[in-house]
């Protein structure tokens, strides 16, 4: 099958396309034609290498955890899905090396959801891993309550426009940080905007959701009363990272197709082009998510 793999840790240039096995089914697995495949910042990290203290790596690694597809074939241990469903599933293993920036890939039964109907293959790919982070860091890290205040860091970003999104609808107020040139997106979410380059914190809110580490969560836990960082372990908040979770993504899935929440594709490239894709996450500023089309 074809596939955007590695052979050794660095830039884009190490980004090539390959044929190479499909994936064994497993007893309890889920084969998956992919019809497209999220592209999230974690990619372009793993490609440099700063997943080796967590993962081992089985080189050539395919790259991606995001992907929405067509059950081909399900193992005998399998009841949840069967073949001809439309699914998606956040795709991550123990290892890496077998990921989603491919035709084909095989997880267990219970990173599988059936795809909301409402949601095209690139609609879908964008949603399972930013989606269940979100969702996973306001209820159970910050059990964010109706009623409270909860400050969304990047709020126009992959994680940050679902959180605002999430927020909203669990009766929270939100307050999402953003460039200008997003102000009316993240407005558009249900959010109260401030410009992270020239507007003040708030003064105090209840929770605050941190994609960027650094200085500003520095200055976030001085004015949270419960802060959670994806991006940074450290003393005085807490640090999550996202765990596959079909039956919560089947949460995310009636969300969607009772719009309540919506993902936004800033753009979709083709399987070869991911190179490009990984440059414009780099850069950053990406609105909303970015994913590949088989």
């Amino acid at each position: 099958m074809r596939a955007i793999v590695i052979d050794e840790f660095g830039g884009r240039e190490k980004l090539r396309l390959a044929d190479v096995p499909e994936p064994v089914l497993l007893p309890d697995g889920v084969r998956i034609e992919i019809r497209a495949a999220g592209v999230n910042p974690v990619d372009w990290k793993t490609r440099e290498g700063r997943q080796v203290p967590r993962f081992p790596h089985l080189f050539p690694v395919i790259l991606g955890w995001d992907a929405a597809g067509v059950v081909a074939e399900v193992g005998p241990a399998v009841s949840r899905v069967q073949p001809g469903d439309e699914v998606w599933a956040y795709c991550r293993k123990h290892f890496i090396g077998q990921g989603t920036y491919c035709e084909q890939v095989v997880v267990p039964q219970e990173f599988v959801a059936l795809k909301p109907r409402s949601l095209d293959w690139q609609q879908a790919a964008a949603v399972p891993l930013a989606a269940l982070t979100a969702w996973q860091c306001l209820t159970e890290r910050l059990h964010l309550a109706a009623g409270e205040t909860v400050l969304v860091h990047a709020a126009s970003g992959g994680v940050g426009h679902f959180a605002v999104q999430m927020a909203v609808g669990l009766g929270a107020q939100a307050i999402g940080t953003a460039g200008a040139a997003n102000e009316e997106f993240v407005r558009g979410l249900g959010a109260e905007f401030l410009n992270y380059r020239t507007d003040d914190l708030p003064g105090r809110v209840d929770a605050a959701l941190d994609p960027l580490g650094g200085d500003m969560l520095e200055r976030t836990k001085r004015i949270a009363g419960r802060v959670v960082s994806i991006v940074e372990p450290g003393p005085g908040h807490l640090y999550h990272y996202v765990r596959p979770d079909g039956t919560e993504l089947e949460g995310i899935t009636r969300m969607v197709d009772e719009a309540r929440l919506r993902p936004h594709v800033q753009q979709a490239f083709p399987l070869e082009e991911a190179a490009v894709a990984h440059a414009l996450l780099e850069n950053g500023h990406v609105r909303g998510k970015l994913v590949l089309t088989l």
